[in-house]
């Protein structure tokens, strides 16, 4: 499909029937159409013919006893459930005293033979591991991750979940461990525990995260957090990395640190297989070779140090990369962006990050010497402050800036208003931008690490299933609605809410109070069944985060949202309460999955046919909500996890944002879904840093159904319509990515759309591409900046109230376009600054 590609009769002929609507169509005289669509010769260097190839791993042991469809009557107690005082404000614990380590572990994993018996928490040295520094702990590790037939073949992708603890202490370790998905690394975040490489350690890898029994992009639920990983006693000067972490979305490495000997051959965290995550965050890296190399189709990274690393952020490969809150300390190059031809970098954000001491903040290719495109690996930073920096941007091996950077600076082609149809080359250029007050504090995007609730201690912690009289199975055949209702509001301000593994039957609304702190293990799963979610012209949420006009706390951490039937008016998680102060209501590391794994009827009753609505909508942010989300997956299954099925699934919409109180989006991924991914209808107040998105692979040419098909739109939610395609225009007629209607002050940094089928086949599209049109604005938002937009297969990168304003034909690079600054709402036309260093 990268062949030399021309201006064809066959795409005259798709412009002229409505691709991109009528009235342009009309209007477009030859001198427009060739301005818009020149000649695309572009070959991105590496994964030009890529696809997805997913495959799942059947669970031969599986439990045929659990029907989720035949969830047993809840258990309703005559009394009422008794109070309790607030714990919330007692004194810090010791450090002995981190609550997970010591609550009731009764976890389990429901659809698995005997798996109310199975182990989910392992404490390491309950495998024989003493953490005193001397005793060699590789093998003791080993067992807690393989315990259970862990790695075998059959158990599927979902059925074997363990969190392996380590309590605080020094493990020393002279072979490698090998992980598994569904895994979670997890240690005491009071006293981080250090895995330490020994000066005779056998392998050049301290952890292997990866499954090898998967592809990298299918590397799904694995978490390491709260540890020190140390090779500062093995040789400086042979290779050595401290982890592989080859994996994709769904999983979370936070509050590591990495440490390494000074001035020598080690790799701190590496990705050599590759990946599609989303990401990492609140990191520590000191001394080595190299802090993080990158080799993967996107990542949000934020809030990381780097310390004496000779090249913090090698780039072996990156389309679509935002690094936040980023300090560079004593190094020689903050990001190396040279590696591999035209391709192999997309796009470079860097976000509210310092760097002192450091020869080069960013080497990068240029745009303009040598190279087939003047879009490829895109440079936007916006607030650097330097101290004793030498160059700040190298491209080429010219300097092209110096100093700081108290704005937005740009290497890259951008779209201001009345500016050229083919977009203008930044050459490096400053935007005197602004940002909301709203979403800001201390003159930074507002962040905030995962709470582990490390300063409460065991008796402020409310495990759910151990409430008395109040029973919650977690069983994934128990309807456990209402006393799941009554332990959250009797917990609301009070206590924290512990979920262990297991699955959580609900048949109607579970309501999420202020003051509510949520917590899960190895993503706990709460799964909608029910009448109550069946009906698609009046749509209920399943989880329902306060009501309008609410204020207060309400956290969610390390959950999964499902859905165990085929439910078209399933919302699945609904917010409209605000905080007081950011991060009052948040989510970290907590997903969505439609279909694709055992317990959900979904997995098998959408095989053939037309897709089968089975939810209305992931995420609903409403006008009256604020949230803070981070870490987030939003999957309509295109495989089968846990089996061979084909899954034929259609998930009305992905993620709507109405929001105007502040929303802060950071690492999210929303995926397959019939109507769009991300819509933003009249939000204001908006960060989004690092998003990515697939359209469902049964679209397009040749496909079951067109969009909104088999879906109707709602005037209630925002629907888009697909007015502008024609009747029978399959590729017109694909979910939109991204929509923004109208809104204010939004913040966009780094979007990666990947579209890769026509109907789970080759793509069919004008001159090779797999969809028409990626992202459109309707009405005229005020303050948008969007920063970093990368495509793959989608002839038109942005439709602006009907017309085509972007093309991958004027913007070639990364998996196919690139476009570094869209800035026609930002107001900045006439406060433009050309900063050449």
């Amino acid at each position: 499909m990268y062949a030399s590609i021309l201006f064809s009769t066959l795409f005259l002929t798709r412009l002229l029937s409505g691709v991109v609507g009528k009235d342009l169509a009309a209007s477009l005289s030859a001198g427009q159409r060739a301005a818009l669509y020149p000649a695309y010769t572009y070959v991105p260097s590496i994964d030009a013919d890529w696809k997805p190839d997913p495959h799942g791993l059947p669970i031969v042991k599986l439990n045929v006893s659990i029907d989720p469809l035949s969830a047993e009557s809840p258990v309703v107690p005559s009394l009422q459930i008794s109070s309790i005082p607030s714990l919330l404000t007692k004194p810090l614990p010791k450090a002995s005293e981190f609550w997970y380590e010591h609550i009731t572990h009764n976890g389990i994993s429901p659809f698995i033979t005997n798996g109310s018996e199975w182990k989910v928490f392992r404490n390491v040295k309950d495998y024989g591991a003493k953490g005193d520094g001397v005793t060699d702990d590789a093998a003791a590790i080993q067992a807690a991750v393989s315990d259970g037939g862990r790695g075998g073949n059959s158990l599927g992708t979902t059925g074997a979940p363990a969190v392996i603890y380590f309590p605080s202490g020094t493990y020393l370790m002279r072979s490698s461990v090998q992980s598994y998905v569904d895994t979670f690394f997890i240690g005491n975040p009071i006293d981080r525990p250090t895995l330490k490489a020994s000066a005779d350690f056998a392998h050049p890898m301290l952890l292997y995260m990866k499954d090898p029994r998967f592809g990298e992009t299918i590397n799904f639920y694995i978490g390491v957090k709260n540890l020190i990983l140390d090779s500062t006693a093995f040789p400086a000067n042979s290779p050595f990395t401290l982890m592989d972490y080859s994996v994709s979305q769904a999983t979370q490495l936070t509050n590591v640190a990495f440490r390494m000997p000074p001035s020598s051959q080690h790799t701190g965290l590496a990705t050599p297989e590759g990946g599609s995550g989303t990401y990492m965050g609140d990191l520590e890296f000191s001394g080595g070779l190299i802090g993080i190399n990158m080799n993967n189709q996107q990542y949000s990274i934020k809030d990381c140090s780097f310390s004496g690393v000779s090249t913090a952020v090698m780039i072996s490969h990156g389309f679509d990369l935002v690094f936040q809150g980023f300090n560079f300390s004593n190094c020689e190059v903050g990001i190396n962006a040279t590696l591999g031809g035209v391709g192999n970098v997309g796009s470079v954000t860097l976000i509210d990050s310092v760097a002192e001491s450091v020869q080069v903040v960013i080497d990068t290719k240029s745009q303009i010497v040598g190279n087939t495109t003047t879009g490829d690996a895109s440079i936007v930073i916006d607030n650097l402050e330097t101290k004793n920096v030498e160059s700040t941007v190298v491209a080429g091996g010219k300097t092209i800036l110096t100093g700081s950077v108290p704005k937005t600076w740009v290497y890259g082609n951008a779209y201001l208003p009345g500016g050229p149809v083919s977009g203008a080359h930044n050459a490096g250029v400053t935007y005197q931008t602004s940002r909301s007050p709203q979403l800001v504090a201390g003159g930074k995007y507002f962040t905030m690490a995962p709470p582990t609730y490390q300063e409460y201690s065991i008796d402020q912690v409310v495990n759910i299933k151990s409430v008395k009289d109040f029973p919650v199975y977690g069983d994934g055949q128990t309807d456990d609605t209402h006393n799941i209702n009554a332990i959250l509001a009797r917990n609301a301000g009070c206590a924290i809410t512990f979920f262990p593994a297991g699955t959580y039957l609900v048949s109607d609304t579970i309501i999420v109070p202020p003051g509510s702190r949520i917590i899960g293990e190895a993503l706990s799963a709460i799964s909608a069944v029910g009448s109550k979610f069946s009906d698609a012209d009046s749509p209920k949420a399943m989880i329902q985060v306060g009501s309008p006009g609410e204020t207060g706390i309400a956290q969610i951490s390390d959950m999964l949202f499902t859905v165990a039937d085929v439910l078209p008016g399933c919302i699945l998680v609904q917010v409209n309460m605000a905080g007081t102060s950011p991060g009052d209501v948040g989510f970290w590391n907590s997903h969505f999955r439609i279909g694709g794994a055992a317990g959900s009827a979904v997995q098998t009753k959408c095989q053939t046919g037309i897709p089968c609505k089975a939810a209305f909508m992931l995420l609903h942010l409403t006008a009256t909500s604020s949230a803070y989300i981070e870490d987030m997956w939003g999957w309509t299954a295109d495989h089968d996890l846990d089996g061979n099925n084909n899954q034929l699934i259609s998930t009305g919409r992905g993620a709507l944002v109405e929001s105007q109180l502040g929303t802060w989006l950071i690492g999210t991924a929303f995926e397959h879904h019939t109507l769009y991914q991300y819509n933003f209808v009249s939000a204001s107040n908006v960060l989004v840093s690092m998003q990515q998105s697939e359209t469902p692979y049964w679209q397009g040419i040749g496909g079951p159904a067109q969009a909104p098909a088999p879906w109707t739109p709602s005037d209630s939610f925002s629907d888009p319509t697909f007015s502008h395609c024609g009747t029978d225009d399959p590729n017109c007629r694909m979910a939109w990515y991204q929509r923004i209607v109208s809104g204010s002050n939004m913040y966009i940094y780094g979007s990666g759309f990947w579209t890769f089928f026509n109907n789970v086949g080759d793509c069919k599209g004008v001159n090779g591409t797999c969809q028409d049109n990626a992202n459109e604005i309707v009405g005229s938002p005020t303050g948008l900046f969007w920063w970093n937009v990368n495509t793959r297969g989608c002839l038109n990168v942005l439709v602006d109230n009907g017309v085509v304003v972007q093309t991958q034909n004027n913007n070639p690079g990364s998996w196919g376009a690139v476009v570094a600054a869209t800035l026609t709402y930002s107001g900045l036309l006439g406060r433009v600054r050309r900063w050449i260093g």
